[in-house]
């Protein structure tokens, strides 16, 4: 947590960047010293101190390393990463964090299968519009959470989840058609982990129980299952039992339909062999 500054609490981001100063500052270390051994751009390690911007997880890895300061800045990244998610889905990213078991039902594809360059896609608004400079920095701060968010697919005791995407979440490329392929393959990659399921939704079922919004089921360690409904600009945390049984029970009649793992694969192969035509 950060300190108390003039009787407010600092962001996460700027305790972040406290601690980056002082790790340089105890290495003895200029920002030009610590950019030639690092590789990374002066001025964007100067903002990084000064909390003005979230990095990637990746850089935080790197100067871990070089600091030889385990995991703390990895750590105190992933509390800032948590300011950039919207307030209405903290409950949501929390019970992400610790499922055991996740299905879902997607109208797109999920945060937690999305490459760099489709959350990036997805993050800017597939219009094509231009951003600012100020914009462009909360997309790639929101980009870096999202990548964040995927590293429980890979921890010790990765969750078991099961991907169902409607046909559409496939027939709606990104402008940038390398983007897409990278997208495409990525699915096909992470249909090979052992504790991800993925099956496809084809056009011809016809209308089902969740054409209207998207779906998650979470179980935890202990206690009842919970669901989290999303649609355009909104999300809901569902425990009511009955409410999540009825879901369940759409779940499972939207998975009867789908596509097998194995038959669902081979049409995302379809699809990518045709992306590169």
């Amino acid at each position: 947590m950060g300190e108390v500054v003039d009787g407010e609490r600092e962001s996460g981001r700027a305790a972040l960047g406290r601690t980056l100063r002082f790790l340089r500052e105890q290495a003895g270390k200029s920002l030009g010293q610590l950019s030639e051994d690092t590789g990374y751009d002066k001025s964007y390690l100067s903002r990084l101190e000064k909390g003005e911007r979230l990095s990637k997880r990746a850089v935080m890895e790197d100067l871990d390393s070089y600091y030889g300061s385990g995991d703390l800045l990895v750590r105190e990244w992933r509390d800032a990463r948590r300011e950039v998610i919207k307030d209405k889905y903290k409950a949501f990213m929390d019970l992400e964090a610790t499922a055991q078991i996740m299905w879902m039902f997607q109208l797109r594809v999920p945060g937690l299968l999305q490459t760099e360059g489709y959350a990036r896609a997805v993050l800017s608004g597939l219009s094509g519009a231009q951003t600012t400079a100020g914009n462009s920095e909360e997309v790639e701060e929101q980009v870096a959470a999202r990548m964040g968010r995927q590293e429980l697919l890979f921890r010790e005791s990765a969750p078991d989840v099961r991907v169902i995407l409607d046909e559409a979440a496939l027939r709606r490329p990104v402008p940038d058609t390398k983007v897409w392929a990278e997208q495409l393959s990525h699915l096909l990659e992470a249909a090979e982990l052992p504790n991800i399921a993925i099956q496809v939704l084809p056009f011809g079922v016809g209308v089902h129980d969740l054409m209207d919004s998207h779906l998650w089921l979470f179980w935890q360690r202990v206690g009842d299952p919970v669901a989290w409904t999303e649609g355009n600009g909104f999300g809901a945390l569902i425990q009511d039992p009955d409410k999540v049984l009825r879901f369940r029970l759409s779940y499972d009649r939207v998975r009867d339909a789908a596509l097998t793992p194995v038959e669902s694969t081979a049409f995302i192969k379809r699809l990518l062999e045709e992306c590169r035509e």
